[in-house]
């Protein structure tokens, strides 16, 4: 529930602040700023791994740390609050928690998703689609995901991350950068 809950909010946050924005711009805003790695963030500032009951199994590998965990555990606690104060006074505690994220996700507008913006870029400038190339390592409890974004033949720096998509967006975010930062001969 605290998932749907949070989603809400953060989509009629929003909503009033870009209110001429169609659902294409708005959808990807969002996920920039409700996903695992950004709450994950949120959890650490908040200590919340330390108070968590986990397994034996998820303590031995570093569970109070790992950011599938402390998102979820995030979203649980934004539900507990609905539950316990209701919507209004949610909406108060998530915004404050969620204003940094939100004002990094605003700064960078449109190219939030570094696959879309760059996605967008090599279409304008009339490339072949960008193409990405994963790496992984670790066990399955833990794996290591490394990928790299091919546009036009160039291979950009590598990103990392915790699942495919995450290490993919990654690259594709530095490989926008990249491209768009290079001064043009």
């Amino acid at each position: 529930m605290g998932d749907s809950v949070l989603g809400l909010i953060i989509t009629e946050a929003l909503y009033e602040r870009f209110p001429d924005l169609d659902e294409s711009r708005l959808s990807p805003l969002r996920s920039g700023i409700v996903n695992m790695r950004a709450l994950a963030a949120i959890a650490r500032e908040l200590q919340l791994g330390s108070v968590l009951k986990i397994g034996k199994g998820e303590e031995v590998t570093g569970g109070r740390d790992k950011n599938s965990i402390l998102a979820d555990a995030l979203e649980a606690l934004v539900g507990a609050i609905y539950l316990d104060h209701g919507f209004a006074t949610t909406t108060k505690v998530v915004m404050k928690l969620m204003a940094p994220a939100i004002e990094e996700a605003v700064t960078r507008g449109a190219g939030l998703d570094g696959k879309t913006a760059l996605q967008e870029i090599v279409a304008a400038s009339g490339w072949l689609p960008p193409e990405y190339k994963v790496t992984e390592s670790g066990p399955d409890h833990d794996k290591d995901f490394v990928a790299v974004a091919v546009v036009n033949g160039v291979t950009y720096k590598a990103g990392h991350g915790k699942s495919k998509r995450e290490a993919e967006q990654v690259a594709a975010r530095l490989a926008y950068e990249e491209i768009t930062t290079t001064p043009t001969i």
